[in-house]
């Protein structure tokens, strides 16, 4: 027996959209209810919230676009001004007819000139006997635009007195959305999270033809017995899904197992799905990287430059500042003269090492240092001459506020301030890989 049951519309149709929206048939009754019929008027304005990845967006385009319900919808972060916003709407609402497909832009300045074009262009398409749906999703933006754009569109259609809806769709809750001022309240639509079973039941829904569903939906239910606990978004369990399925079949493929022998298949993926742990949300290499890397058995680690804890975007002279504060921080001082000064003589290294040859600098851990030194380590590794200008000293501040380096006693020492480099050893391998630089031939506890 069906869920969703409407007497405007076929039962074949109502069929096929829900099994489109798996585990939302009560939310897309709630919506069918509140719709009505075509030709009749509904609320003025919805609002729909829950958290992300709970289906709000793709079950409201999978209704409209089913039912085949004329609507607009426009991203609020993609058209951040209102004056964008509202020349959007007008845009998709005149190809809403197959005989215009390539609209012309018009200049919408304000709101009230939007209100004018809005009954024009609804006239023009033959829309007023039916119901017009416009949905903003990431409606949380509209408070960022002036300040009457959001109680206009939630009183929409009584200022073009259209058959229109506004359908609002965020993250956020209405209470943090409501002017001070008061405006129309909308109705209010909940969108829960999925649970592990709803979960469960998406992601195996489109399993690949050449294994059986069973064998599928253990392999799902393996992946969330590992990441329901650190992830509950659904796009990003399908993407770590996809990715680790071969992985999963491997031993079938081989012969080395059946599609029943779920021992033997967890062995196979559990380290792989624990890799996967130290990437969640962080897309930090590519999926064919990722893949690779399987093949390769490797750890994530490996692959340069590419872990989260240990690259950064920074300018081109602070990767060198920062490189320099992390030689001036673990070499002695008495070894600038042999890393950094092109005509030091020769230095045996026996005798240069004897007296602390035991010590390792990186595990007492990082020394302060003055500006000055700093300064001269920079001079000396960069290539091409560096003036001590403002721009230089602005960025060791900002390296100091993003606490890549500290700042040792106070700014009003009659001696100049003093810095130490809180960055690990791979951290600041790779920021010197990034520029080509070989920070290993420069430390000393590596000579």
């Amino acid at each position: 027996m069906p869920n969703l049951e409407h007497p405007a519309y076929p039962a074949a149709t109502l069929l096929r959209l829900e099994s489109l929206v798996p585990c939302r048939e009560s939310q897309v009754s709630m919506l069918l209810s509140i719709f009505g019929e075509r030709q009749q008027f509904t609320f003025p304005s919805i609002f729909i919230y829950g958290h992300k990845s709970s289906g709000k967006t793709y079950v409201m385009q999978t209704l409209l676009n089913t039912l085949q319900l004329p609507h607009v919808f426009v991203n609020c972060v993609e058209y951040f001004t209102s004056r964008l916003l509202l020349e959007e709407i007008l845009i998709q609402l005149q190809n809403c007819s197959s005989e215009t497909k390539h609209a012309s832009r018009m200049l919408c300045d304000t709101f009230n000139d939007f209100v004018r074009l809005f009954k024009q262009a609804v006239a023009s398409q033959d829309l007023q006997d039916q119901t017009l749906y416009i949905v903003l999703d990431r409606a949380e933006q509209l408070r960022e635009m002036e300040a009457n754009i959001l109680p206009a569109f939630l009183r929409l259609q009584e200022l073009t007195d259209r058959n229109v809806t506004v359908v609002l769709l965020s993250e956020i809750v209405w209470e943090l959305f409501r002017p001070s001022t008061g405006c129309f309240e909308p109705f209010t639509l909940y969108f829960p999270d999925y649970s592990i079973g709803h979960l469960q039941k998406i992601l195996s829904h489109n399993h690949p033809p050449e294994y059986s569903a069973d064998f599928y939906a253990a392999y799902i239910n393996i992946l969330l017995g590992v990441f329901y606990m650190v992830c509950r978004d659904l796009k990003e369990l399908q993407h770590l899904a996809a990715l680790n399925f071969s992985k999963y079949c491997e031993p079938v493929v081989r012969g080395e197992a059946n599609e029943r022998d779920t021992r033997k298949l967890w062995k196979n993926i559990e380290p792989h799905l624990k890799k996967a742990m130290q990437t969640v949300y962080l897309r930090e290499i590519s999926s064919s990287q990722w893949e690779r890397l399987q093949c390769a058995d490797g750890e994530p680690g490996q692959l340069k430059g590419l872990s989260a804890h240990a690259h950064v975007e920074l300018p081109y002279y602070s990767k060198f500042l920062l490189i320099a504060a992390y030689l001036a921080s673990y070499n002695p001082v008495r070894t600038d003269k042999r890393f950094f000064l092109k005509h030091h003589g020769k230095i045996k290294k026996t005798s240069f090492m004897k007296k602390h040859e035991k010590t390792s600098n990186h595990l007492l851990g990082p020394k302060p240092f003055p500006l000055d030194r700093l300064l001269a380590i920079l001079y000396s590794i960069v290539d091409n001459r560096v003036a001590p200008t403002a721009n230089i000293f602005s960025q060791i501040t900002s390296l100091v506020t993003l606490q890549l380096l500290s700042l040792v006693g106070h700014n009003d020492q009659l001696d100049g301030p003093r810095y130490k480099c809180t960055v690990s050893l791979d951290f600041i391998r790779a920021i010197a890989r990034t520029v080509n630089f070989d920070i290993i031939k420069y430390l000393y506890d590596f000579l």
